[in-house]
């Protein structure tokens, strides 16, 4: 994988920092994205560079589908090229359904739906120039279930999950694999946001039929195979890595 390039987004901490980290252990050069913390950032592109590898930081709002032109645009300078596309970066307003407006909605959905849509446009050009690619997407099990309070941010997966999709028929012709990873509660700085938080993490303590919660690792292994050439035939596919918890009525 020498010289292979990832852009991950919102990788300056939890799953996209992991998978950033575990890229790097595999070869790749690394473009971090990140939207406020720029010193998380800079901390994670200096653990990348002490594995060996070049790291840049891009600061971006993703869902600005003018910024993302510019964070690509800047991939393809410091790099020339873009093998694998993780796109993490997420964000939501978490409240009950008639408490909200129209600005979280359009917030959310704008983040975690539309940037899919933009990114992978960008993505793919660059791509293209190298025989293909991987793009990777993180979903939520709260795209095909109900969960409490979490009405944009499910209804915003369960689009990035369609998306996926259609992503997937159109450009795997151009050699790009696109799929997605959906996870169970997993105990990231993102889930301290949550204001039924120890609800959530209880309950996935004690119901999870693997009899454990699903960890930071276990996304990322999935990542690293969706990116791998093991995968090559999984084509818009969305892989629930969760312990079993979803399968429960």
């Amino acid at each position: 994988m020498t010289q292979k390039v990832a852009l991950i987004t919102g990788s300056s901490r939890g799953i996209g920092k992991a998978a950033a980290l575990r890229l790097a252990k595999e070869g790749y050069d690394i473009a971090i994205n990140y939207a406020r913390s720029k010193s998380a950032a800079l901390e994670t592109a200096a653990e990348i560079e002490a594995l060996g590898r070049k790291a840049i930081i891009i600061r971006a709002n993703v869902g600005d589908v003018e910024k993302i032109r510019a964070m690509f645009a800047k991939v393809e300078e410091e790099f020339g090229r873009l093998d694998v596309f993780i796109n993490n970066a997420a964000s939501g307003v978490l409240r009950p359904v008639m408490e909200l407006e129209e600005s979280h909605w359009d917030w959310t959905m704008n983040i975690n739906s539309k940037a899919l849509l933009f990114c992978a446009q960008e993505a793919a050009r660059l791509m293209e120039r190298n025989g293909g690619g991987k793009i990777v997407s993180i979903s939520s099990i709260g795209s095909i279930r109900y969960l409490e309070n979490y009405t944009t941010v499910g209804v915003s997966k369960a689009a990035l999950e369609a998306l996926t999709r259609y992503l997937a028929v159109e450009l795997a012709p151009k050699g790009i694999a696109v799929n997605a990873v959906s996870g169970g509660a997993v105990d990231t700085e993102a889930l301290k946001h949550f204001p039924n938080r120890e609800e959530l993490l209880a309950e996935a303590r004690r119901k999870t039929p693997a009899g454990r919660m699903v960890e930071i690792d276990d996304l990322v292994n999935c990542i690293l195979f969706l990116v791998s050439n093991q995968s090559g035939m999984i084509c818009g596919q969305t892989i629930i890595v969760d312990g079993g918890i979803s399968l429960l009525v």
